[in-house]
């Protein structure tokens, strides 16, 4: 079954990629082809929250240097090094749901994720980007459900 999922997501990324609905870079990297890995439930200080696990399936094909720690550029909170790319997870309609400032290589793009109180309903799809900060560039992924 998880193969499925899988073949399915790629193949709508090809198809978005192809119709031009999920942006690219000018520079010729691809688009993060993201999805749902799985859902998991957990409590802190007493209040229970659901934590949406999401992968990069193409995350071996953006470079090291974009995880690099960038002290030159504005920090994150108290991070001085925080990483050259940030990501950012957003709803379908554009608002941030939750970031990562301190992506230390592309394989960190296998365990991002956003959560959620118990009992809130979760947006029906996400997407992230990908925004290196060096060069200004946005790389944005396809939309990701977010139930299995």
């Amino acid at each position: 079954m998880k193969r499925l999922r899988i073949l399915a997501i790629m193949v709508l990324a090809l198809v978005l990629g192809t119709t031009g609905s999920a942006s690219r870079a000018d520079d010729g990297s691809p688009s993060p082809i993201l999805y749902l890995t799985g859902v998991e439930h957990y409590n802190v200080r007493g209040t229970d929250f659901v934590r949406y696990n999401y992968d990069v399936l193409n995350k071996a094909a953006f470079p090291a240097a974009l995880f690099a720690a960038a002290p030159n550029l504005p920090a994150c909170g108290n991070n001085t090094s925080s990483s050259r790319t940030w990501v950012n997870i957003f709803d379908k309609s554009g608002a941030r749901l939750y970031g990562f400032c301190a992506l230390g290589s592309p394989n960190d793009l296998g365990s991002i994720w956003f959560a959620l109180e118990e009992g809130v309903i979760p947006p029906s799809w996400i997407y992230i980007e990908l925004n290196d900060r060096q060069t200004n560039t946005i790389y944005r992924s396809n939309l990701a459900e977010t139930t299995l």
